[in-house]
This record gives structure tokens, C-alpha cells and sequence, in this order.
């Protein structure tokens, strides 16, 4: 079974905020694909329309690259106890390059993921704040997506009107996102959350930061 890019783009189009509070993940034929196969270094590497939101230093022996969903437990749960490790031992060091990308599972996700893109614009520092913010609001999220986003974006100096312009009036940002989730979900293969790239070996959910450490480790220049 194949989706199409007009039934892909339509069964995650966000008709309106209000539409997206209790909507559930979307559930598309994951049981179809397997596993990642391998994938030329150009296809991992293909940043979207929006460009890549990354930590690190461009010339880091090693390049991590994260799929994650704003409504993903297991996302959360990295942000939260792993990502902080590896940023403190490799990406602040020069050593890792980690780049985020977003691979919405819901319209809260895609509306959630919007309003980073909009408050970051080309600022990623920014842009891992706002996502950091959002996934410890998870369960906001997920009882009350419009109240939440809203309380977020005005956080970050956002009038209700800039926000609702950025998750509901701005197509371009939502198919730059949709473009990237659907290039990871056809050609990279992506089928869960979070699912990263490790110089290009694909590793699929939710990781320690001690099997990360062994991913690394032998790839480091000497």
C-alpha cells in the first residue's frame, strides 16, 4: 500500500487549532515497510525547504540526526535525560553535530512544530529551547493543544494573532515540514519515533546515552 503526496498532505493538513485538540496519531501502514534499508549519504543529508535546525560544530566527526513528533513520549523522554548528556560530552565539545528534524505524527505535532519554526526563525539555539519547552508540556499538549501552544508562543513574545497566522495561516511552513516528513518516511524509511541517523546507521527509538556513547566513540577523529 502506497500513499500518495495529496493523501499524505490531506490526512495531516491543519484545517484549524481548534480541530487539532484530541486528535489521535495518525496510523499508517508502518507493519509494511520493515526496516530502514541503506540509504546514500546525500539522501540522509537532505535538509527540507526550512533548512536543518542543528547544534555543533559543521565540522564534527559526527553527524546525529534525530526524527521526532512533539506529541512522542519516548521524544520527550530523550530530550529530557539523554539529549543533555550528549550535548554536555560531545556537541558543546565539537565533536557531534546534532541536527532535529521534524517528523509530525498528529496535527498537534505539526501545529507544535509550526510554532518553533515561527518564534526560532533561522535561530537554532532558539529552536531547541522552544522544543525543549514543548516537550516537557506534553501532557498540556495532549489535554489542551490550543491553550498550550497559545500560553508557549506568548511566552516567547508571540501576540495570539502571530500565532495563529504561524500555525494556521502559513502553508509554507507547514509543507516545508510535511516535505521533510514525507522525504524520511519514503526514502530514508523512518517508521517510528524517535529514529536517528548516526552518520548514517539508522537507530530506531528510544536510546541510552550509553549505546549513543558507543556509536560515537569509533567514529571520533583521533
Amino acid at each position: 500500500m502506497n500513499i500518495t503526496r495529496r493523501a499524505f498532505n490531506a490526512a495531516l493538513s491543519l484545517a484549524g487549532l481548534a480541530a487539532a485538540v484530541g486528535v489521535s496519531p495518525l496510523q499508517l501502514p508502518w507493519q509494511l515497510i520493515g526496516e530502514a534499508n541503506a540509504q546514500t549519504a546525500e539522501e540522509i543529508n537532505q535538509a527540507g525547504a526550512l533548512g536543518d535546525m542543528a547544534l555543533g560544530s559543521k565540522d564534527a566527526s559526527v553527524t546525529i540526526i534525530e526524527y521526532a513528533s512533539m506529541t512522542c513520549p519516548h521524544c520527550a523522554a530523550f530530550t529530557k535525560d539523554v539529549f543533555p548528556e550528549i550535548k554536555k560530552a560531545y556537541i558543546d565539545t565539537g565533536k557531534v553535530r546534532f541536527i532535529f528534524r521534524e517528523f509530525p505524527l498528529d496535527q498537534v505535532a505539526l501545529a507544535a512544530s509550526a510554532l518553533a519554526r515561527c518564534v526560532a526563525k533561522d535561530d537554532a539555539p532558539k529552536f531547541f529551547a522552544i522544543v525543549d519547552i514543548l516537550f516537557k508540556q506534553q501532557n498540556d499538549l495532549a489535554s489542551d493543544a490550543l491553550g498550550t501552544i497559545n500560553r508557549v508562543g506568548k511566552q516567547a513574545g508571540f501576540s495570539e494573532q502571530m500565532i495563529k497566522d504561524c500555525v494556521q495561516g502559513d502553508p509554507a511552513i507547514q509543507k516545508g515540514i510535511l516535505d521533510v516528513r514525507e522525504h524520511a518516511y519514503k526514502t530514508l524509511k523512518v517508521n517510528s519515533t524517535p529514529f536517528f541517523f548516526v552518520n548514517g546507521t539508522p537507530v530506531k527509538g528510544e536510546t541510552s546515552f550509553d549505546a549513543f556513547e558507543k556509536l560515537i566513540k569509533p567514529l571520533l577523529k583521533s
